[in-house]
């Protein structure tokens, strides 16, 4: 929660014997005194909009397991932080300013504890604790809005006549929270071993951070127009279809789907010819269902930051330009990207290459090369902001 990082004033609990600065290292008195204030004062239940519910307290109890009582203030001077580092966090993981409100919990006060004190041990710096706040609070805020939109609207549809929606939400939460929560760390874990496997294999300490990949760009053509014709349901559906079916595919033959803009997603793998199955899989299913759109992919291969689960750079720069100007229904890569997979021998350097070594293979009584692409160089053209780029067009070999 962004909170005022002013410290005092606008409703602030000073410390004891006139002392207002809040728990430091340099004040070990406000930290002892501050935790006392707060938790002898009974929890209140402050006039927060949507909050003052009574329902909706109960599930920020149920969700929470714990009442409200602290102010922000008592909570940083609880936890032993300024209010000005305090604020940073809260800040960083997305929630709404609540000015002096009592609407804190030991919950609040322990995150806090533990940032900081990660920060102190000097495993992070203040920075990055406060990257870990935010990738955090916007993963999980994702997450949360989509179980609330989605999942959850479609579970509390009353059971029985007379019933409303809200009587049956408290005990649905109440049955899903424990097996959620062990769901979600679960994955958290099995990502995250994944994660660092693929960065400890960087071949030295440069590319663990700058890596080399394969980005790719899948946009729904005519997108734009499809929003003016359809009703918002089915737009919605139509999207939702096509980042299920993107994900599904990417996860399935070893990519990373980085993130979907609606009309668009983003992934990455390792290698090039993960990249380009990927495209041409995604290409060939979207063409066999009648309600898709076409579809167009873009690839380029080369350095890549990564930050936050995103990625960055002149590599994904190029992706993105080359599906915009990529054909209908086909894959638009990179000189980088078509070498690789020359070099990898998943493609031919040319047809002509690949004609006479499979001639020569015939003569000699052996089996000719299998590639698994094809592909062809396209005109040069200048692209935005990146020069002259030759593409290729990426087809699967019969």
């Amino acid at each position: 929660m962004t909170v005022d990082d002013t410290g005092s004033g606008q409703g602030a609990h000073p410390a004891p014997d006139g002392d207002p600065r809040p728990a430091e290292a340099g004040n070990p008195r406000a930290a002892e005194s501050g935790s006392a204030d707060a938790g002898s004062e009974k929890p209140d239940e402050p006039d927060l909009g949507e909050d003052s519910n009574p329902l909706a307290l109960r599930l920020e109890q149920l969700i929470l397991g714990a009442d409200r009582r602290y102010t922000p203030f008592q909570a940083a001077r609880s936890a032993g932080v300024s209010m000005e580092l305090a604020s940073r966090f809260w800040r960083a993981m997305g929630f709404p300013d609540i000015g002096q409100a009592k609407a804190l919990t030991e919950a609040d006060v322990l995150a806090l504890r533990r940032l900081a004190g990660l920060v102190e041990a000097g495993l992070l710096s203040e920075a990055m604790a406060v990257q870990v706040a935010r990738s955090t609070g916007q993963t999980t805020a994702r997450l949360a809005e989509w179980q609330i939109d989605s999942f959850l609207e479609g579970l509390t549809e009353p059971p029985e006549p007379g019933m409303t929606r809200t009587e049956v939400t408290y005990p649905l939460v109440e049955l899903l929270l424990p097996e959620l929560e062990e769901f979600l760390v679960y994955v958290w874990r099995r990502q995250l071993a994944a994660a660092t496997g693929r960065v400890v294999q960087a071949a030295d300490d440069e590319e663990m951070v700058d890596r080399r990949l394969a980005v790719g760009f899948a946009d729904l053509v005519g997108f734009t127009r499809l929003t003016r014709r359809m009703e918002e349901e089915e737009l919605g559906e139509l999207v939702e279809a096509f980042e299920t079916t993107a994900a599904d595919l990417v996860a399935a033959h070893g990519g990373r789907l980085i993130k979907t803009l609606g009309d668009e997603v983003l992934y990455a793998a390792d290698d090039a010819g993960t990249a380009a199955e990927i495209a041409l899989r995604l290409i060939e299913t979207m063409a066999n269902d009648e309600t898709m759109p076409e579809l167009r992919v873009g690839i380029a291969f080369g350095t890549v930051t990564t930050r936050m689960g995103d990625v960055f750079g002149t590599t994904v720069n190029l992706a993105s330009r080359l599906t915009s100007i990529a054909p209908r229904d086909a894959v638009l890569v990179d000189g980088a990207l078509a070498e690789e997979l020359v070099r990898t021998g998943d493609a031919p350097a040319s047809e002509t290459e690949a004609a006479a070594l499979a001639e020569k293979a015939e003569k000699e009584g052996e089996e000719p090369p299998a590639y698994r692409f094809a592909l062809q160089p396209m005109w040069q053209r200048p692209v935005r902001g990146l020069g002259i780029v030759e593409p290729w067009l990426l087809a699967r070999r019969s």
